[in-house]
């Protein structure tokens, strides 16, 4: 793969060099982008079979189909499902043998409310062929804007997307695809909660080490893991709703463990927490997961496989202190939120050493740490 120092246009342009590459671009809610770097790059007639941007909601449900959101997985799904079939049904016939087809697609909300606010987001995806006439394979990424103004928060997105689309076609390994997707991207302007590799040319990618690789990398502060082992965004799994977060190291987990869950969880509830609305889950933080700053990655895969077998959803969490992990709650839910954790983790709470970056010190953690829906 090309050195990460390419520019976005170098980029661009390589793949418009590339005559076996050839697709359409559709873009939902923040300009067109991503579409936009390799029409300036020249020779994107080689590379562009089409952009759209049906941004008028009944022109999108027209071509798209309905759904409960235009800023959600689901929609973006039916859009490459759309754009790809086409794709493949009007020029397969005449080019198939020597092209490599895809589809890219991105739906997303951009706002100029500033740091701290959730609302600049979207999903992005592609689905593409890594030979002529082979399997699809297709990457799937969540994002948060974090820039303060929305055309930076443009501008960053067009970026996000060539990086997305260079390394999927030169891809290696998941890892250096984290890494490759960040190309000229400075600061934490993106953040990318969310990655998926689907597809035969993927079989080799552990979907929760990509998970992993996305918090060890800083592109994103949490990772959460449904019980079933599958990664999901934790603003969707936590949305407004009472949460009992439950951290420890869990290697291995005991039956005190159980017990400590089991007990937290009446308690909850005897706080007028409604039992079907509440999520327990387990939580991992990156510190715990690393022995002498390295990470052993079959040691975590087993400590999620036993937790997830539990019946919770599992966290892992960049975290360190629990002031920032309740900070960070508080964007998914204004519902209560309990923090349950064991003798060790209760000391360092009142450890004054950790609070010494506040100007209040622990004072002022503590102040953070609680507020009348935490406990």
């Amino acid at each position: 793969m090309e050195a990460s120092s390419a520019s976005t246009s170098r980029k661009a342009l390589k793949i418009n060099l590339d005559e076996s590459i050839y697709g359409t671009f559709a873009e939902i809610g923040a300009g067109q982008e991503v579409a936009r770097h390799f029409f300036q790059a020249g020779k994107a007639s080689a590379t562009v079979a089409k952009t759209i941007s049906a941004y008028d909601m009944t022109f999108s449900d027209a071509i798209y189909g309905k759904d409960t959101r235009y800023v959600c997985e689901s929609r973006l799904k039916k859009m490459l499902d759309h754009e790809y079939s086409l794709l493949i049904e009007r020029l397969d016939a005449t080019r198939g043998e020597k092209t490599r087809f895809f589809a890219f697609a991105n739906t997303v909300t951009t706002s100029s409310r500033g740091r701290g606010h959730t609302d600049s987001h979207g999903w992005l995806g592609l689905r593409f062929q890594m030979k002529p006439r082979g399997p699809i394979q297709e990457i799937i990424l969540h994002v948060r804007l974090w820039d303060r103004f929305r055309l930076r928060q443009q501008e960053a997105l067009g970026r996000l997307g060539v990086n997305l689309i260079w390394s999927a076609f030169n891809f290696t390994t998941a890892e250096e695809f984290i890494q490759r997707i960040q190309d000229n991207i400075e600061g934490q302007r993106v953040e990318v909660d969310l990655l998926r590799f689907n597809g035969e040319g993927f079989k080799q990618v552990d979907q929760r080490l990509s998970a992993l690789e996305l918090v060890r990398q800083g592109l994103t502060e949490v990772v959460v893991f449904d019980p079933q082992g599958h990664v999901q965004l934790a603003s969707e799994l936590l949305y407004q709703r009472p949460c009992l977060i439950f951290r420890g190291t869990f290697r291995p987990v005991t039956n005190t463990n159980l017990e400590i869950l089991e007990k937290s969880k009446e308690q909850f509830i005897n706080c007028g927490v409604d039992p079907k609305r509440m999520r327990a889950l387990f939580e991992l933080t990156m510190h715990s997961l690393t022995d002498e700053g390295k990470l052993n990655k079959q040691d975590f895969l087993d400590r999620v496989d036993t937790l997830t077998a539990l019946g919770h959803p599992v966290m892992v969490s960049n975290f360190f202190l629990f002031y920032q992990l309740k900070t960070y709650l508080r964007t998914c839910t204004k519902d209560q939120i309990a923090l349950v954790m064991g003798a060790s983790h209760l000391e360092k709470l009142f450890d004054e050493i950790y609070y010494q970056n506040l100007g209040g010190g622990i004072l002022e953690g503590f102040a953070r740490l609680f507020d009348d829906q935490t406990a």
